[in-house]
């Protein structure tokens, strides 16, 4: 199967290191702030398998008391999380929480240790659960010693690589769907908060300017009066009003399923619950069918009630919706880009204004409450023109991303176990494909 497998210590594949770091922020200030690339924990998990951005830096205090890893290397997390894995894009520094390897390329491809990693690491978080500390943590030593099953280095190669592309398309349609997101939101603003046309015309600009630099259409610029007139919410354009979310949108309501009949053996079918709506991937599946149930579709603008409080634009699959997690649908003539970045602002505001000594919750009293600036239909129409493709195509983006991790999540157990031969990828992906499509 692509050559002889063997089994290999960590160790004996490249070198294993336990990052250094003598301080932490809160105790050595000057360490901090320079150029040098700091990853901590929380970076790694949240990566997905490439460390691509970091949230602090060293400087040349912190880099002389540490060491700069050089770019390809594995990083292993050994306190709290323990076992989550990445690869550093760039030179970087990190604690002694988080160990580093440096493949030998004789003997390991770097990219397949790290996936291998990503098929062992349950096993490892296991193996290490009960023992008592208050953090779990796995040492330096284990690690060195762990026993691994690899193929000889060129196979090692291949199976990275088609895992890799996987990833590669997923991080791609997730950079496609933010750029999408930002430029939905750009507009929104400029037309619907900062009202950029109407004070452009209010200042007196020329038409050809302001279509120029606001990138407007003749016909859409004349669609905006030129003229601001107060309102309980400020200053708005003249023609516009203020009035309840309930003129742009319908709210739904989760229904209160019964968490007897959860299971995790998907047995009946999907759930969203609060904690599912970050990755939108259902984790919880129900037997129950609720008679006052809502099943959750691609495109819908979901909003967790507990907690931090955000409006996802749905990409995954479709999904009951359970208590606590409600729905903002659109009412004819509006568009979920514009609802959307209408609740948004709403939900901040909640969470900034509540005292979070426990958990903040968003209540159907505080969506009561909720006023929004209300155009004219013929406004809100170019603007729905403009942006729903743009949602189209981010819910689309979205999907693809869900099934390809479907794909990848079910090849690599068996690349990476030696159960398929690489030749055979290409099949067994189309046929993954093809029945994730007709799901």
């Amino acid at each position: 199967m692509g050559g002889e497998w063997r089994e290999a210590r960590l160790g004996q594949l490249g070198e294993v290191n336990r990052g250094r770091s003598r301080h932490r922020p809160r105790d050595a200030a000057h360490l901090y702030g320079g150029a040098y690339p700091f990853i901590q924990t929380g970076d790694i998990k949240a990566s997905g398998g490439r460390i691509t951005s970091h949230s602090q830096t060293y400087s040349e205090a912190g880099l002389a008391q540490s060491r700069l890893w050089p770019e390809g290397t594995m990083v292993i997390t050994i306190a709290a999380n323990i076992a989550e894995t990445a690869i550093l894009t760039y030179p970087a520094c990190f604690p002694d929480s988080v160990v580093g390897f440096i493949a030998d390329k004789q003997r390991a491809d770097v990219r397949f240790v790290e996936y291998l990693f990503r098929h062992l690491r349950r096993q490892i978080q296991h193996e290490n659960v009960g023992t008592g500390s208050v953090q779990d943590n796995i040492n330096l030593q284990t690690l060195a010693r762990l026993t691994l099953r690899v193929p000889e280095p060129h196979e090692q190669s291949r199976i990275a690589h088609i895992l890799g592309t996987l990833d590669d398309r997923i991080e791609n349609n997730r950079k496609t769907a933010k750029t999408l997101e930002a430029m939905a939101q750009a507009i929104f603003q400029s037309w619907f908060v900062d009202f950029d046309p109407v004070r452009a015309k209010m200042a007196g600009e020329s038409k050809e300017s302001i279509c120029k630099r606001l990138k407007l259409t003749p016909e859409i610029l004349d669609l905006f009066p030129d003229k601001l007139v107060d309102s309980e919410l400020g200053e708005i354009p003249e023609g516009w009003y203020v009035d309840s979310i309930y003129m742009i949108s319908d709210v739904i309501y989760g229904a209160p399923f019964n968490s007897s009949l959860f299971n995790t053996k998907q047995l009946g079918e999907p759930l969203i619950r609060i904690r599912d709506l970050v990755n939108e991937i259902p984790g919880i599946w129900t037997t129950e069918h609720h008679p006052r149930g809502y099943k959750v579709k691609r495109g819908d603008i979901v909003v967790g009630m507990d907690g931090e409080f955000r409006a996802y634009l749905w990409g995954g699959a479709e999904a009951w919706l359970n208590q606590r997690v409600c729905i903002f649908s659109p009412r004819v003539g509006y568009s979920s880009p514009f609802v959307r970045n209408s609740v948004i602002p709403l939900l901040a505001e909640v969470e900034a204004s509540e005292i979070a000594t426990t958990v903040i919750h968003l209540g159907k009293s505080d969506i009561d409450h909720f006023t929004v600036v209300i155009p004219t239909h013929i406004i809100t129409e170019a603007f729905n023109e403009i942006t729903i493709p743009i949602y189209s195509d981010i819910v689309r983006a979205k999907w693809e991303s869900h099934m390809l991790v479907r794909i990848r999540d079910t090849l690599l157990p068996k690349l990476i176990s030696g159960e398929i031969r690489t030749p055979d990828v290409d099949s067994i992906v189309g046929g993954l494909h093809n029945d994730l499509l007709s799901r």
